[in-house]
């Protein structure tokens, strides 16, 4: 049996409507692309959507558009994918690391407050793994302190939180992720969400090269910008696929469940948590080890029986990029012991009960249970 950490599902209907697109007189940015953001802002409840070539590219140009600049500071979770942390270096910005819960995996609110400057522009949540973080008390610190948020939710396109479907929030941005594991894939891809018309007239120039029309419909470059557009081949499959999103979140909840059923008599293992006023997608299903010295021998072993797994993620601070720069002697304590435990094990829409059955007992059979 060999069983992936993760993987997209493409059907006829996708493959039907990249082929339209394909014979279509647009291959770059057309038709596609406008509905597919219109009906991402939809189904999110925000009013502007904006599709862009990768997640990463979205977070750059959603730092961009709320002003991050030459020598801000931007608060972010320690346990997240170092493209967070990494786009705000190219604003120039300086982030800086909170850390986390060990109940969510999420930024610890009461930690955000102690770690605000003079400096300090904007708050990212992230939702990892699929799970919202406390968004009423990110909100509230950024009130006072008159701060920016953004959501990074890469992990959680089809989550909720308070009856609420993220992107449809008070949070400024938003920013969605469409890389084959996520809950929906264009190949590479991402997205960025507003309410905000000026952000999103801002977000649509930097996209493309910072250049608009003027009233003569001529082409002006009016502020520096990039190439970071979708094309609409990639924007007919993320139709397709956005037409199964509640299908595919369905799905990977009962995956979880069954997960939850499989393995909570393993007593050597700690396993995930919802709270109470959110709905998680489920991006990711991570264990942690209650001893840290089993985790390479149950992900060798869990490997070489077909299993594959993935660690999300190492403290940010922790790559030698960012010990090499300025950030040798940081330390978030409940990160550490995160990072050091962690291992995420198979989720996917069409993971069956009987591969989840395996999976757990493969993990008993390690610790002889």
């Amino acid at each position: 049996m060999n069983i992936p950490y993760s993987c997209q599902f493409i059907d006829k209907e996708d493959i039907n409507s990249v082929c339209k697109a394909i014979k279509s007189d647009w291959i770059t940015q057309g038709p596609f692309v406008e509905k597919f953001e219109q009906s991402l802002a939809n189904y999110s409840g925000a009013k502007y959507g904006v599709a862009v070539s990768s997640g990463t590219s979205a977070l750059h140009l959603a730092y961009l558009t709320i002003g991050i600049k030459k020598d801000d500071e931007v608060i972010i979770p320690a346990n997240t994918f170092v493209a967070t942390a990494n786009m705000t270096i190219a604003c120039g910005a300086k982030p800086v690391f909170c850390d986390i819960r060990l109940d969510t995996y999420n930024i610890d609110e009461s930690k955000i407050e102690k770690l605000i400057t003079k400096k300090t522009k904007a708050i990212v949540a992230v939702h990892f793994a699929g799970h919202p973080c406390n968004m009423r008390e990110i909100w509230r610190i950024a009130r006072r302190h008159n701060l920016k948020v953004v959501e990074d939710a890469a992990h959680a396109l089809g989550s909720g939180y308070e009856n609420k479907k993220i992107g449809n929030s008070k949070s400024n941005i938003t920013v969605f992720s469409f890389h084959p594991v996520k809950s929906i894939t264009t190949g590479e891809g991402g997205a960025v969400i507003t309410n905000n018309k000026n952000y999103y007239e801002k977000l649509i120039k930097l996209r493309s090269h910072g250049i608009s029309k003027d009233k003569q419909g001529l082409n002006r470059m009016d502020i520096f910008g990039y190439n970071y557009r979708l094309t609409d081949i990639q924007a007919a499959l993320g139709l397709s696929q956005l037409n199964k999103l509640n299908s595919f979140i369905d799905k990977r909840t009962r995956v979880a469940e069954f997960h939850f059923s499989n393995l909570k008599q393993i007593e050597q293992i700690i396993l995930p948590q919802e709270m109470d006023n959110v709905k998680s997608a489920w991006h990711l299903f991570v264990i942690r080890l209650k001893n840290k010295a089993h985790r390479i021998g149950l992900r060798n072993y869990l490997k070489d029986k077909g299993i594959s797994t993935q660690i999300h993620y190492p403290a940010v601070y922790s790559h030698p990029y960012y010990k090499k720069n300025g950030y040798k002697k940081t330390n978030c304590k409940n990160a550490e012991i995160y990072s050091s435990t962690c291992l995420s094990i198979p989720i996917y829409p069409f993971l069956t009960k009987k591969q989840s059955l395996y999976i757990a007992s493969i993990i008993k059979s390690y610790f002889k249970t």
